[in-house]
């Protein structure tokens, strides 16, 4: 491909100052914020090329920090310099800056962190719960209040408040914030999050009165399956709660939770489980009002301010549809699979019960299909107090679902598109990449991937948010997390997982295969190893070392292990999920046999090791890890592989050359023997994938770079079963368990393994932004302060665009075909580089900031 023209636009500068002032994971003025010495990041104007000098100013109450002048092009994740900062203190700050020619910009708008409480020892309210007896097992939903005067004009109020449960609050009959599910799943014998609110404006002169509604959620409630369903940390939810006032008069006042409280089981909302639903009885006014229990012993879990932020509504959804399969059961059509929950605005008989059903799919006689959701009852009841209209949505509980059955409502009505209102809740990422093509399905495929992801990132990292399971594998997460990363900013949000993982290693160093760690089984390859892959990738695309840093001790522990279970660096006793789900396979766990995939992430997790103690500058460890990585390819390659690069003493399957070749296990010369071995895979499986959760993936990676990318084009572009396309030619809207977990043809799957929202198989995605539209990290220059544009410009497609909020601004790699040419379009944002790989055989070109066009011949 030869190069035609070159136009290079890039906007005049207009000296303005530095903007996007955040600290940490990308927070914005937090209120509540978790660190004591929060890192600095801040982005430049478009127009300026290079940042040569920085100055923060950071200033607190009677004392403050200023870094000076200091010659450095970073304006990423930059370290506070001055003293530490103390529970409940607020910190202002504004940078300044330099450019490549020496001009000086002036101060940014100042911005605005508030720490939370950082220590069990700031705690002085107690644990409170409702002292009347209940049935735990039916996950009854508890009131809790305190009056209290209010005498002199306020100044500030902020109110600090965790559960073991989750949580809602009203102060003088007003909601405190907009948080959903709070506080959030952790592993909560390590650790509770808390949560801060401004409640200045809430109070009042006079009588004051807080209230707070406890649900049992995933502390008290039913999580998981089998013969400990509920009850998995406790049997009852608690609030810990502490108000603190500040007065003009320069008086403080704290209202905690005591034994000062009042509460009650008995209100309307009798009963809130995650995965049966909601029953709510407008009928049961709060009554029955008694002291509470209170207990002053916090435990041992450890209150730390939550370090992303809660789960909140994004959107809603109206209606697309409304059929009647059966006689007074009205359905509703969202048009979407989603995840949260029913908002009604319908019409009710006094005394009558309103159920509310969801399902993600119909039968073929309109009728919800909920045999998927196993043991979830997954149901919403109203039973209304008035003949009347009312509007009513839950609290303590979410559903997947695209459809809405309504049952029990008045005789003779005409439903409405209004009555129903889909709810979208998942946890408050902001969107940072985006993605689309010429080609209709490729587009409906990212969208599936998006929303696979919306419904499943619901405070951790879900493999489906339906059934009677909604847990983090960690399998699921390392396989999607790259491309998680890349649509929505989630590094706080992986960061926090990260940390419940951690608290759930076992001494051996084995991780759960679900964190929190609910399933006590542990030590899977391909699912352990989320304790490294999650920590590098986001580290490559972030360039925050302190995931690394975090994580060390803990990648450390899992190598450990495996290196304790080796035999000459092989592991023939493993055992694991295996590739699971792969198509055609004898089992669910699939026909690569367990101790190569064993030694495949052994290897693999030791090199990610000896490549983050590079970065922390680590250097005995990370030649020993490198070592030790060495040894365990070259054993590798002897056991499964021949002088070919044809798989041997093992069964030839798609996912083992898959992970040799992505993996990086076999030496140069056999890769290309690997790769045209993988192609003959499948082409004899007519063109279609066999790998599963391990192997999908990497698949198209592996075909890449082993010089078969038509063949990777093609995979990708593959109509019929097993297929990306294929559950969208079935009427797919989000990524699906299985590839046939439902078909036109045929009907269901099997029920007890068939969700219809699981993100694993959305992986793809990474390719598709990377490659096919080219917009890649490079891992030497994490955070995208380097990046490469690289497009693959498949005979499928006509155009395909990728886009990204990178640390330091927007990104663009975008190229379309015109009449015999193609047109590269690609934007660098202020402070980056660029590399720029051509389609065709052009040497590379790096490129500062700025925008450009290439028009090249095909």
């Amino acid at each position: 491909m030869v190069v035609m023209a070159l136009i290079v636009s890039v906007m005049p500068v207009l000296a303005e100052p530095a903007h996007s002032l955040a600290v940490n994971e990308g927070f914005e003025n937090p209120l509540g914020f978790h660190d004591p010495a929060p890192r600095f990041s801040w982005k430049l104007p478009v127009g300026v090329k290079q940042q040569k000098a920085y100055r923060i100013e950071a200033n607190t109450p009677g004392k403050g920090w200023d870094s000076g002048w200091v010659e450095s092009g970073d304006s990423t994740l930059v370290p506070y310099g001055g003293t530490p900062l103390a529970s409940r203190e607020a910190m202002t700050w504004r940078v300044n800056f330099r450019d490549e020619s020496g001009t000086e910009y002036g101060w940014s708008a100042p911005a605005r962190c508030e720490i939370g409480l950082l220590s069990n020892d700031d705690w002085k309210a107690r644990w409170i719960r409702p002292s009347q007896p209940c049935d735990a097992a039916k996950e009854p939903v508890g009131l809790l209040r305190k009056k209290f005067p209010v005498a002199k004009e306020v100044s500030s109020a902020r109110v600090y408040v965790t559960a073991r449960g989750l949580f809602e609050l009203e102060l003088n009959g007003n909601r405190v914030g907009s948080d959903h599910f709070a506080n959030g799943w952790t592993s909560y014998r390590k650790r509770l999050d808390t949560l801060s609110y401004d409640v200045t404006g809430l109070l009042k002169s006079g009588g004051n009165t807080i209230q707070a509604m406890l649900g049992t959620g995933w502390y008290a409630g039913r999580v998981a399956w089998g013969k400990n369903q509920k009850g998995q940390y406790g049997k009852l939810a608690e609030l810990l709660l502490q108000l603190e006032v500040s007065y003009k008069d320069g008086s403080k006042e704290m209202i905690v939770s005591d034994g000062g409280w009042e509460g009650t089981f008995d209100g309307p909302v009798v009963s809130s489980s995650l995965y049966d639903g909601e029953d709510y009885d407008a009928r049961r006014q709060p009554s029955n009002w008694a002291p509470v229990v209170a207990d002053a012993n916090l435990g041992s879990a450890r209150l730390t301010p939550k370090p992303f932020l809660p789960v909140r509504e994004d959107q809603t959804l109206g209606v697309k549809r409304i059929t009647e399969p059966k006689a007074g059961c009205q359905v509703f059509d969202l048009g979407q699979n989603m995840v949260g929950w029913a908002r009604l605005r319908i019409p009710v008989e006094k005394d009558k019960t309103i159920t509310v059903r969801f399902a993600e799919m119909l039968n073929a006689d309109g009728t919800l299909y909920t045999e998927n959701y196993r043991s979830a009852r997954s149901t919403d009841t109203y039973t209304s107090a008035e003949t009347g209209t009312i509007t009513w949505e839950p609290r303590f509980t979410f559903h997947g679902f695209r459809y809405v059955e309504l049952s029990g409502l008045p005789a003779g009505v005409q439903p409405r598109e209004d009555w129903v209102t889909g709810v979208v809740l998942h946890s408050d990422l902001r969107p940072i990449g985006g993605f689309t093509s010429s080609h209709a399905k490729l587009n409906q495929l990212q969208s599936n991937i998006v929303w696979g992801q919306r419904g499943n990132f619901l405070d951790v990292p879900t493999d489906c948010p339906q059934r009677d399971e909604r847990l983090g594998w960690t399998g699921d997460a390392q396989a999607f997390c790259q491309t998680a990363m890349f649509n929505y900013d989630c590094l706080a949000f992986l960061k926090s997982w990260l940390g419940s993982m951690r608290d759930d290693q076992q001494p051996d160093g084995r991780l759960p295969h679900v964190v929190p760690g609910v399933v006590s089984e542990s030590g899977s390859p391909g699912w352990m190893d989320a304790a490294t892959i999650v920590p590098w990738e986001a580290y490559i695309r972030t360039g925050d070392r302190e995931m690394l840093e975090q994580n060390y001790p803990m990648m450390e522990k899992l190598v450990a292990w495996y290196g304790s279970q080796a035999v000459d660096g092989l592991l023939p006793g493993i055992k694991g999920y295996g590739d699971w789900l792969q198509p055609h396979a004898k089992g669910l766990k699939g026909d690569t046999p367990f101790p190569l995939l064993g030694a495949a992430y052994y290897a693999h997790s030791l090199q990610i090791l000896a490549n983050a103690s590079v970065v922390l500058g680590r250097g005995d460890d990370a030649v020993r890890y490198a070592a030790l990585a060495d040894q365990v390819r070259g054993a590798f390659t002897n056991q499964y592989f021949d002088n070919d690069g044809k798989l041997k003493n093992a069964p030839e399957t798609q996912t083992a050359y898959v992970l040799a070749i992505a993996f990086d296990l076999i030496p140069r010369e056999l890769r290309s023997g690997a790769g045209a071995n993988l192609d003959r895979l499948i082409r004899e499986a007519g063109g279609h994938l066999r790998t599963g959760f391990l192997g999908t993936p990497l698949i198209a990676r592996a075909l890449d770079e082993t010089g078969r990318s038509e063949t990777a084009c093609e995979l990708l572009f593959q109509e019929s079963y097993p297929s990306w396309f294929y559950p969208i030619n079935q009427g797919a809207t989000t990524m699906w368990e299985r590839w046939n977990s439902y078909s036109l043809e045929k009907g269901f799957g099997d029920a007890k393994m068939n969700s219809f929202n699981h993100y694993a198989y959305g992986a793809i995605g990474q390719w598709m932004y990377e490659r096919v539209a080219g917009l890649s990290p490079d891992p030497a220059n994490p955070g995208y302060r380097h990046f490469f544009v690289r497009p693959l410009v498949c005979k499928q497609l006509d155009s395909a665009r990728a886009e990204l909020e990178t640390p330091y601004g927007k990104a663009v790699s975008s190229w379309v075909k015109r009449d015999g040419w193609v047109e590269l379009e690609v934007e660098v944002p202020p402070n980056t580089t660029a590399t720029i790989e051509f389609p065709g055989d052009r040497k590379p070109l790096t490129v500062p900031a700025g925008s450009y066009r290439y028009d090249a011949g095909l």
